[in-house]
């Protein structure tokens, strides 16, 4: 029997650089994504369609979004995040083929991020994810702080297991868990994600896990366990959530994809441009930091 396939996402341009302080020129940036596209991961998540002037780290998306387009890479999806109704209308606007979009299952969690509460966000999310999928792109679908909340502490599985059956009644089958506040441990992960098996039959499943208490690669092997198939990783474990109480960083991709390798899976993806790419970003936030 052959090895299960799993997906890498890199999340690194979008999540590794919201929470930076200094801002990486367009130029600057285009020159890293490159070297994460030589890694032949599956796929890259250029940035989001939000407000520039709350994020002006993600203000380049759309240009990013041209330049890609017009050097397509032949093996690499390139992903964005959207959050709401403009935010898409930007995505569809730059052509873009895969759009991630989620709401939280904290309500404290889903105000300071989005400005609107699970109940408002969800309906949201199901409109805008029958939209895209309508026009002709993949969707994925995410229930964020699905593990705890910094500010609320525990989220019950239920009110995460009722957010994903209305994903799935509308049609919405690419889902994934986010650990926003990096709470999450191996166990409570292969439950919860045992349960949206049960559920929804036909998810395909995927995970981002932060690592606030150093579980984030011990929560992805529970992930894979579970029968997760793809898995959100940045480069050096950049990253974080503005909105979240402790802004701890992402699992660490160039990590994530040793474990897997070592475990013989995905030897198709080559770790030294990843871990090129882990150094140089470091030494852009250095150099326009000052």
């Amino acid at each position: 029997m052959s090895a299960p396939r799993v997906a890498i996402h890199e999340v690194g341009p979008r999540d590794g650089l919201q929470i930076e302080a200094a801002i990486v020129p367009t130029e600057l940036k285009i020159a890293w994504i490159e070297t994460l596209l030589a890694s032949r991961v599956d796929a890259i998540q250029l940035g989001s369609f939000v407000n520039p002037q709350r994020m002006p780290q993600m203000a380049d998306t759309d240009r990013l979004f041209a330049h890609f387009n017009r050097h397509k890479p032949a093996q690499t999806i390139l992903t964005a995040l959207v959050l709401n109704e403009k935010g898409l209308e930007r995505g569809f606007a730059c052509g873009v083929e895969h759009f991630c979009m989620g709401a939280s299952a904290s309500e404290t969690h889903s105000l300071k991020n989005t400005g609107a509460g699970t109940e408002e966000s969800v309906a949201r999310i199901v409109g805008m994810g029958k939209r895209a999928v309508a026009a002709g792109a993949s969707v994925q679908v995410s229930v964020q702080s699905a593990f705890g909340c910094g500010f609320e502490g525990v989220v019950p599985a239920s009110r995460v297991l009722d957010i994903i059956k209305r994903y799935a009644d509308a049609g919405l089958t690419a889902m994934s868990l986010a650990d926003t506040a990096g709470l999450a441990h191996p166990q409570q992960v292969e439950d919860l994600y045992g349960a949206i098996r049960a559920l929804v039959p036909d998810a395909v499943l995927a995970c981002h896990f932060h690592d606030t208490y150093g579980l984030a690669l011990a929560n992805c092997y529970a992930a894979f366990r579970a029968g997760v198939q793809s898995f959100e990783a940045a480069v050096g474990g950049l990253g974080g959530c503005p909105a979240a109480r402790v802004q701890s960083g992402n699992t660490n991709t160039e990590e994530l994809v040793r474990m897997m390798q070592m475990m013989g899976l995905r030897g198709d993806i080559v770790l030294e441009p990843l871990i090129e790419a882990a150094s140089s970003i470091r030494n852009m936030l250095d150099c326009v930091a000052v």
